[in-house]
């Protein structure tokens, strides 16, 4: 399984949102004339997060960096509705606990030996070092 701990997941949202988010804020001012979080922004990083890791074998390029992808707990291939349920419906879990989840969450990963969040258990994913296979 070769599951991704924390520090390595944290480090690749972080990548991503520089590399991902500060061009979509850029875009989202000349757009809109103004440096807030506007929907532009936030629709980039939503379609970035459910597009991406199915087109490219669960990689994101802050996961690619590091070496980490998301993978489907049964071995089957990761497609969107897996990142739906990853992206938006925990998402909206985190949210409707007041971020308590998320918390819980970042403690998952750091401390159960499969490393898996909320939002992987919701999706049957986790993240890993291991690359794709070949007939993938």
């Amino acid at each position: 399984m070769n599951p991704a701990g924390f520090w390595a997941r944290l480090g690749a949202s972080l990548l991503d949102s520089l590399i991902i988010g500060i061009p979509l804020a850029i875009i989202s001012y000349l757009i809109v004339g103004d440096w807030e979080d506007t929907p532009i922004t936030s629709f980039g990083n939503m379609l970035y997060s459910l597009i991406v890791p199915v087109l490219w074998y669960g990689y994101t390029v802050g996961k690619k960096m590091l070496g980490i992808r998301i993978v489907k707990v049964d071995g089957s291939k990761l497609g969107y509705g897996a990142m739906i349920l990853r992206v938006i419906v925990s998402g909206l879990v985190y949210i409707f606990t007041l971020g308590i989840a998320l918390i819980v969450s970042a403690f998952m990963v750091g401390i159960r030996e499969d490393k898996r969040a909320i939002h992987d258990f919701i999706a049957g994913t986790y993240v890993t070092y291991d690359p794709p296979e070949e007939k993938e």
